[in-house]
């Protein structure tokens, strides 16, 4: 299946913490207390308590904490808006 998108859509990412690791470059990432298994093979030297973004099972970029949080700030404003 492809997905066609128009100019103006855009994906959202939502900052997740790491919060396990296992030696084969997975672990799990916690999402407001959900938790999903991801890949880190993209970004090397990921301890627990990082914050990454993860697209399609692959952390692919590192936010610092106060990044994360703001971000996360910002996501329950609009909850709330809506």
């Amino acid at each position: 299946m492809l997905i066609f998108l128009k100019e103006d859509d855009m994906c959202l990412a939502v900052p997740g913490k790491v919060i396990s690791l296992n030696d084969n470059g997975t672990g799990q990432v916690d999402y407001l207390g959900s938790q999903v298994l991801a890949n880190f093979s993209l970004l090397p030297g990921l301890r627990i308590g990082d914050w990454v973004i993860v697209h399609a099972g692959f952390a692919i970029s590192r936010l610092d904490q106060k990044e994360a949080r703001r971000t996360l700030k910002l996501f329950q404003e609009l909850e709330k808006q809506s």
